[in-house]
């Protein structure tokens, strides 16, 4: 890989972070010493994540603001060469992954993005069905041609050609079930917010049918069911996510009304 490395097109990695001291030390010990330059931006984390980050580079950048693609698109654009990678705090990247993107860059890709598949892993297993797979999306491009859109789920997206690798990455969403819950509370007001802005309105059916209906398409049609314990909580926990957007929803245009009611 090292020889394959020195004939490629040089490439970045960039990484978003805010508390995730107890994860990023493997995905950085990842990509450190295979990537050519490895960016991390983080929002001044109190729980030593920048310093942990730190011992992998030294392109370690503060940047302070709520929107997640505001930030993404800070870390690519700190990127200095025409390849980019991006790879999250909780991820972590395979020996077979980096040797598929060294023949990618090595060979001259005929596209300008990759879809990557990631796997992941929750409560000690792969999660091989139901909402959370597959789980797929582009991570390897050329800079010029990608960028960030969208609201609290962003992506980048690629104008161009757009092929599919065909190895996967690794993926640790939640500790445990209790965190989850502190993720779901955090990105369903998020959430709730894109819609407010966007104009979006507050229907009851929405709340009270939408979890009913990811139920029957994650746990039965998408066989969630056999994930075992692991593929109850995430159903759980997907169902109360998607409820409480909803609920946020219609508590933003009751207080924006209440406002409005007071002048």
């Amino acid at each position: 890989m090292e020889r394959e490395r020195e004939t490629r097109p040089p490439l970045s990695v960039y990484m978003i972070t805010f508390n995730n001291s107890t994860t990023i030390a493997r995905a950085l010990d990842s990509v450190a010493g295979w990537a050519d330059e490895v960016i991390v931006v983080d929002s001044h984390s109190p729980d030593g994540t920048a310093e942990i980050a730190s011992k992998y580079t030294e392109q370690v950048l503060q940047f302070d603001t709520t929107s997640q693609p505001e930030k993404y698109q800070y870390a690519q654009d700190h990127c200095r060469n025409s390849w980019v990678l991006f790879i999250d705090a909780d991820e972590w990247l395979t020996d077979s992954f980096k040797k598929e993107v060294e023949d990618i860059l090595t060979s001259g890709s005929p596209s300008d993005g990759y879809i990557a598949d990631r796997r992941n892993i929750y409560l000690g297993r792969e999660i091989k069905h139901g909402g959370w797979y597959p789980d797929r999306e582009i991570r390897l491009y050329r800079k010029d041609r990608g960028g960030w859109e969208g609201g609290i789920h962003a992506k980048v997206h690629v104008e161009g050609k757009v092929g599919h690798m065909k190895n996967h990455y690794l993926h640790t969403p939640y500790a445990d079930s209790a965190y989850q819950l502190r993720t779901i509370d955090r990105y369903s007001e998020a959430y709730a917010r894109d819609l407010f802005a966007a104009g979006r309105s507050f229907h009851l059916a929405n709340m009270l049918l939408r979890p009913i209906w990811r139920f029957f398409r994650d746990y039965i049609f998408k066989m969630g069911f056999l994930d075992g314990i692991p593929g109850i909580i995430i159903m759980a926990s997907t169902m109360y996510y998607v409820f409480m957007k909803h609920a946020r929803l219609w508590e933003m245009e009751r207080d924006e009304g209440g406002r409005k009611g007071v002048r």
